[in-house]
C-alpha cells in the first residue's frame, strides 16, 4: 500500500514537471524534487529529460552539490565526458575536499582511461572518506587499467586490510596475483591472517579463494568448510565450495552446499542457475530443465540459464526446443563462442546443414584456439562425404591449435578417405608425438579390419623407433 501511494506521488510529480516543462506552469520544485525527477528519468534511461531538469534544477540552486553530480551523472550517460569533469572541477573549486565529488570525477577519470587522474582523485578522498577499503580497490582497479597488476595489488591489499570482507577486492586481488605470477608466493599473505585470528571465517574464506585460483580445489574446499564450521550462515562460503566441490566433479556434494546458499540468502537466479548445472551434471535433466527454468523467471537476462536448458533437452535428443533456448541465450551474448557452437551442433542433429556451418563459422571467428569447433564443423563435411573441404576445416584449425593431436588425427582419417596417403601417415606420426594414446580414435572412423590392421602396422613402427 505505501509502495503503491509512492508511486502515486512520483507520477503526480512528474506530471507536474512536464506540464511545467510544456506550458511553462508555474509550479515550485524543491531541490529534493528535483532530485526526484532526475532519478525517476535516470532510471526510465530518458536522459535528454534528466539533462533539462538538472539544468533548471542549477539555475535554482546553483550551489547544490547533489544536483551537480547529477548533471556530471548525465552527461557520462550521454557520453559527454569533457563537460562532465569541468562541471565536477569547477564546482571542486568551491568544495575541493568533498569525497563524493572526487570519486566521481575519479571514476569518469577511469571509464576515459585517464588512470593516473582518476588515482589522483581517489588518494584525495583518503584522508576524509569512511569506506577507505573502496577507495583503495577503486585505486587497484585504475592500476589495472594501466597494466600495472603489482601496485594494483597492493592496493587492493589495503582494501582487504581495511574490511576483510570486500568480496570485489579479494577477487581482483587473487586475479592480479594471478597474471603477475605470484598467486603461490603469496599464500604466506593469506596464512597470516589465519594466525592472527584463526577463528575468523574471514581469514579461511578468503584463503580458499587463492586455492580456488590455484586449482586446488580440495584444499579450497577445506578452507571453506572451517569458514563456515565457525559460521555456517556464511552464504558466500557455502556457495564458493559449491564451486570447488563442481570443479571436483563432486556433484553431490556441490547440490547441497548450492541449496543451503539458497536457504540462507533466498532464491536467486545465479544460485537456481548453479543448483540446476549440479542436476545437469548428475544427468537429473528434468530437476535441472526445472530450475533453469526458475533461473529465468527471477531474470529473464541471465543468458547461461537459458544456454543451460538448451544443454539439457539436446542430452534428451529434443533438438528443435535445444535450438530455441541456445538461440534466447545467444541473443543476451552473441559473443559468446559456446553458445554458437551449441546452436550448431543441435542444427546439424536436426539435418539443417547451412544453418549448422553458419553457427560453425561464427564460432571459429570469436574462438578460433578451441579445437571442437574445427574437430565438429569439419565433420559436417565428412558425413557428406566432402572429404577435401573436411580436411581443409582441419588446416584452419591447426593455424591455431598447432598442437592439438586430435587435429592430426582426425586429418589422417580424412586425408584417408580423399586418397592422399602419403600426408596421411605425415600427420599420422606428428599425432602419435603429440599424443601416442590418442591414436585410438581412428578406430572409431575406420571399421573395416584391412585398414585397422595397416594403420596398427603404422603405429607399431613408430612405437618401436621411437
Amino acid at each position: 500500500m505505501q509502495e503503491e501511494y509512492k508511486r502515486k506521488e512520483e507520477r503526480e510529480l512528474i506530471r507536474k514537471f512536464e506540464a511545467f516543462l510544456k506550458n511553462k506552469e508555474s509550479y515550485y520544485f524543491d531541490e529534493d524534487a528535483y532530485l526526484e525527477v532526475i532519478g525517476y528519468y535516470q532510471n526510465h534511461e530518458k536522459f535528454a529529460k534528466a539533462l533539462k531538469a538538472c539544468e533548471l534544477g542549477l539555475e535554482q540552486y546553483s550551489y547544490s552539490i547533489d544536483l551537480t553530480m547529477e548533471l556530471a551523472d548525465v552527461l557520462v550517460k550521454l557520453d559527454r565526458h569533457v563537460e562532465s569533469i569541468e562541471i565536477l572541477e569547477k564546482a571542486l573549486s568551491f568544495h575541493p575536499n568533498d569525497p563524493e565529488m572526487l570519486i566521481q570525477k575519479g571514476t569518469i577519470h577511469s571509464l576515459m582511461s585517464q588512470y593516473q587522474e582518476a588515482i589522483d582523485c581517489y588518494e584525495k578522498t583518503l584522508e576524509f572518506a569512511e569506506d577507505k577499503d573502496e577507495i583503495y580497490y577503486s585505486i587497484g582497479l585504475a592500476y589495472q587499467g594501466m597494466g600495472d597488476h603489482r601496485k594494483a595489488a597492493d592496493s587492493h591489499k589495503l582494501a582487504i586490510e581495511h574490511n576483510m570482507l570486500n568480496e570485489n577486492a579479494l577477487y581482483e586481488l587473487a586475479y592480479c596475483l594471478d597474471v603477475s605470477g605470484e598467486l603461490e608466493t603469496s599464500l604466506d599473505y593469506y596464512h597470516k591472517f589465519i594466525d592472527q585470528d584463526p577463528y575468523s571465517e574471514y581469514a579461511w574464506y578468503n584463503l580458499g579463494i587463492v586455492y580456488n585460483k590455484l586449482t586446488q580445489y580440495d584444499k579450497a574446499v577445506d578452507a571453506y568448510e572451517y569458514a563456515v564450521a565457525i559460521d555456517d550462515d556464511f552464504s558466500s562460503a557455502h556457495f564458493n565450495m559449491g564451486n570447488a566441490y563442481m570443479n571436483l566433479h563432486q556433484y553431490d556434494k556441490a547440490l547441497n552446499a548450492y541449496v543451503r546458499t539458497m536457504d540462507l540468502e533466498g532464491p536467486t537466479s545465479e544460485t537456481y542457475c548453479h543448483i540446476a548445472a549440479a542436476y545437469e551434471k548428475l544427468e537429473q535433466y528434468d530437476l535441472a530443465i526445472k530450475h533453469y527454468h526458475k533461473a529465468t523467471k527471477l531474470d529473464s537476462l541471465y543468458h547461461e540459464s537459458w544456454y543451460g536448458l538448451g544443454i539439457c533437452l539436446s542430452h534428451q535428443e529434443k533438438w528443435y526446443e535445444a535450438i530455441h533456448f541456445f538461440n534466447k541465450a545467444l541473443k543476451l551474448d552473441v559473443e559468446n563462442a559456446s553458445y554458437w557452437k551449441a546452436v550448431a551442433d543441435a542444427e546439424f542433429k536436426t539435418g539443417n546443414i547451412v544453418s549448422a556451418t553458419e553457427a560453425y563459422a561464427e564460432a571459429s571467428q570469436i574462438d578460433s584456439e578451441n579445437p571442437h569447433v574445427w574437430l565438429d564443423w569439419s565433420y559436417v563435411y565428412y558425413e557428406q562425404g566432402d572429404f577435401e573441404h573436411a580436411q581443409n576445416l582441419i588446416e584452419d584449425g591447426l593455424v591455431d591449435c598447432p598442437e592439438c593431436a586430435d587435429l592430426y588425427y582426425r586429418s589422417v582419417v580424412y586425408l584417408i578417405e580423399d586418397g592422399r596417403y602419403k600426408m596421411a601417415i605425415n600427420r599420422l606420426e606428428t599425432g602419435l608425438m603429440l599424443d601416442f594414446e590418442g591414436h585410438l580414435q581412428l578406430f572409431e572412423f575406420f571399421p573395416n579390419l584391412q585398414t585397422q590392421k595397416a594403420l596398427y602396422k603404422i603405429i607399431e613402427q613408430y612405437r618401436k623407433n621411437s
